[in-house]
């Protein structure tokens, strides 16, 4: 039986096994993918500062910065809605730091995680797809596609977001009736390290500078993605200088589009006996202001904190996963309410809204305790 087993090796379950590397636990993770491989195109994450500290403590971070364009500083983020005045611009010079946060690669950042875990010397099984996770009084058990017998561990973990069945949580789920259309645009000019996000009518709208270019992070109504999908390059770009208005002008080129639908979910509760969940099995977020990510590393790091404060004797205990709850509520549920928030209070086109809207995101800008407590939930989460 393995001390700590963990499900999922992505970027938040690899996070949480290096989090215990070197701790004389004996911890296993499980993924369904092939060795080396991500499963997924790559894509754009909007990594915070905080989130960068926490790759600093695992040791993952000087491995990412070293790829060649895996990582684009974040200088400044500027905040403005459509059709109504007010704006505000974080700036990370005024917040004492070098960068609110990064872009990253999530191929790059798969990469030198998978290479941590090797280095650090945890034992990942590949092709593993976990098909239930069930939780008893002395031990978890974990069911393995095509295996006649189960994991065993004291305390499972639980960061595959594709979701294998976890006795005793249950998921909640919120359609927002909204796709994310992604895409990389270049502009005419250089990004200079500024993040875009804009509010509109439709949904929110993001650009993120990554290497050369920014990474599109576009919502949009269901009815309206699909013939954005399928005009051209420059009728696309037309639409999308239409969207921005006079804030971002210049585009001149895009690269391939997608989409994909977007919900809240959540799992209730956050531990079962002898099992927590983590990551995007605790919770998936609408992408405004990129919180959800950032959440489930955070997740991670406090699941590891309260198994080494835990110790030995009381690993994977009621007491243990209760703390680990508890660590996480504040953060979560306001996170949750935060990215939930914004896409009620700025997805209403009403005249009565755009104006208090407007007067929010002007005083923001100019006063500077407001500011800075809203730079500070941006790179370490609400608390």
């Amino acid at each position: 039986m393995h001390d700590v087993a963990i499900v999922g090796a992505g970027p938040v379950g690899a996070t949480l096994a290096l989090a215990l590397a070197g701790q004389g636990l004996d911890v296993l993770a499980l993924d369904a993918r092939p060795p080396h491989e991500t499963l997924r195109g790559d894509r754009s994450i909007a990594l915070a500062h905080g989130s960068r500290l926490i790759l600093e403590r695992v040791g993952v971070w000087p491995r990412l910065a070293a790829v060649d364009g895996a990582v684009t500083a974040i200088a400044e983020i500027d905040v403005s809605q459509a059709g109504g005045f007010g704006v505000t611009r974080l700036r990370a010079r005024e917040h004492g730091v070098e960068a609110l946060g990064h872009v990253v690669s999530y191929v790059a950042l798969q990469r030198a995680l998978d290479d941590a875990l090797v280095a650090a010397g945890v034992p990942v099984r590949f092709g593993a797809s976990v098909a239930s996770v069930d939780g008893g009084a002395a031990q978890a058990r974990i069911v393995v596609a095509g295996d006649a017998e189960p994991v065993e561990a004291r305390v499972v973990a639980v960061a595959d977001g594709a979701g294998a069945a976890v006795a005793g949580i249950a998921r909640e789920r919120h359609d927002y009736r909204q796709n994310a259309l992604v895409a990389p645009v270049w502009r005419d000019t250089p990004h200079r390290g500024v993040a875009y996000e804009r509010f509109t009518p439709a949904g929110p709208i993001a650009l993120l500078p990554e290497r050369d270019h920014y990474g599109l992070v576009w919502t949009l109504p269901p009815e309206r993605t699909a013939p954005l999908l399928a005009l051209d390059e420059a009728a696309f770009l037309a639409q999308l200088a239409h969207a921005f208005g006079s804030r971002v002008t210049g585009f001149v080129r895009a690269g391939a589009r997608r989409a994909f639908p977007l919900a809240l979910e959540r799992a209730r509760p956050l531990t079962a006996p002898r099992v927590a969940v983590v990551g995007n099995a605790a919770q998936q977020l609408h992408p405004v202001a990129g919180q959800g990510f950032n959440l489930g590393l955070r997740d991670a790091w406090e699941l590891a904190q309260a198994i080494l404060d835990a110790g030995p004797a009381s690993l994977g205990e009621p007491a243990m996963l209760a703390r680990y709850a508890a660590r996480r509520r504040a953060d979560r549920l306001s996170g949750i309410a935060f990215t939930h928030g914004l896409v009620g209070v700025f997805g209403a086109d009403l005249p009565l809204l755009r104006l208090s809207r407007g007067v929010g995101l002007a005083l923001l800008d100019v006063f500077p305790p407001a500011k800075r407590a809203f730079a500070q939930a941006m790179m370490f989460g609400l608390r």
